[in-house]
C-alpha cells in the first residue's frame, strides 16, 4: 500500500489484490484473539493475583498465541476463498485505499447475497464471540476494581487496563461497522474513513499503549 502511495501507481493485479485482503483479514483476525487472551491476562493479574503465577505461565501462553494464529489464517482464508471466486467484470475499480471485502463484493458482477451472509456470519462469530469474552473479562474487573479500599489502589488497578480498553473499542468499533453493516447501506466513502481507524490508528497507537509504562522503556 505504502509503495502504491509513493510510486503513485493505480493498477493492481488481482492476485496481489488477493494477498492484500488475506494478510489484511488474517492480521486482523489473529489480533482480535490476542486482544481476548490479554483481556483473559488482565483478569487474572487483577482477579486471581495469587494463582496468576501458576496459571499464565510460558506454556499456557504459548499454545493460545499459536492457536492465534492458525485460526487467524483459517479464518482469513475463507474470506479469500470466496472472494476469489467472484467473477469481476471490470471496469474493476475499488473505491477504497486498499483491497477490503465490501468493496470488492461491489465490484463483482453477479449475486452476492451468499458472500455478505458468510461476511456477517463470520465476522459476527469471531468478533462477537471475542467481544463477549472481554466484556465478561471486564465485568469481572469492574466488579473487583470496586471492591479496592484505597483510591489509589482502584488508580493502579484501573490504568492497567485503560491502555488495552481503549485499544480494543477503537479496533472493534469500526470493524463490527465494516463487516457487520449491510451491504446497500453501505457508503464507501465513511467505510474508507473507518477502515482508517482499525488498519493505522490502532496501529499507531500500540507501542504508546503498550511500552510506555514499561519500566525498562
Amino acid at each position: 500500500m505504502l509503495v502504491t502511495f509513493v510510486a503513485k501507481i493505480k493498477s493492481l493485479s488481482f492476485s496481489i489484490c488477493m494477498a492484500q485482503l488475506y494478510f489484511l483479514i488474517s492480521f486482523g483476525g489473529s489480533e482480535s484473539f490476542l486482544f481476548a487472551l490479554m483481556a483473559y491476562d488482565h483478569y487474572m493479574a487483577i482477579c486471581q493475583p495469587l494463582h496468576y503465577a501458576t496459571t499464565m505461565n510460558h506454556r499456557t501462553c504459548m499454545c493460545p498465541a499459536i492457536a492465534i494464529w492458525i485460526g487467524g489464517f483459517v479464518y482469513s482464508m475463507l474470506h479469500t476463498f470466496f472472494i476469489a471466486r467472484l467473477p469481476f467484470c471490470g471496469p474493476n475499480e475499488i473505491n477504497h485505499f486498499l483491497c477490503e471485502l465490501p468493496p470488492l463484493i461491489k465490484l463483482a458482477c453477479m449475486d452476492t447475497y451468499f458472500n455478505e451472509v458468510l461476511v456477517f456470519l463470520l465476522s459476527a462469530a469471531v468478533g462477537g464471540s471475542c467481544f463477549l469474552l472481554i466484556s465478561t473479562s471486564y465485568a469481572y474487573i469492574l466488579s473487583t476494581i470496586m471492591k479496592i479500599s484505597s483510591a489509589q489502589g482502584r488508580r493502579k488497578a484501573f490504568s492497567t487496563c485503560a491502555s488495552h480498553l481503549l485499544i480494543v473499542l477503537l479496533f472493534y468499533g469500526p470493524g463490527f461497522f465494516t463487516h457487520l453493516h449491510p451491504s446497500s447501506s453501505y457508503s464507501m466513502d465513511i467505510g474508507k474513513v473507518i477502515s482508517v481507524f482499525y488498519t493505522v490508528v490502532t496501529t499507531m497507537l500500540n507501542p504508546m499503549s503498550y511500552s510506555l509504562r514499561n519500566k525498562d522503556v
